[in-house]
């Protein structure tokens, strides 16, 4: 398993979420390796203060996204 998460502003189409924060979310998984969680700094930011603690996974190009991206490993 693994996993990528990003918040943002979503559209609905047909009953499906779409838009560029899925798009997000499912670029930052393509780069989680095996039982990884990845999140964008986004994520990061918004749970400042939750006890979540993060690894630095560096900056990354994410395919169709402008500009490079910082990511974080979910440590626990």
């Amino acid at each position: 398993m693994r996993a990528g998460v990003h918040t943002g502003e979503c559209d609905i189409v047909e009953g499906k979420c779409s838009g560029l924060s899925v798009s997000i979310g499912a670029r930052v998984m393509d780069h989680a390796g095996p039982s990884e969680v990845l999140v964008s700094q986004t994520v990061k930011d918004l749970t400042a203060g939750s006890g979540l603690v993060f690894d630095d996974a560096g900056e990354h190009e994410l395919k169709g996204v402008p500009n490079s991206w910082r990511l974080y490993r979910v440590a626990t």
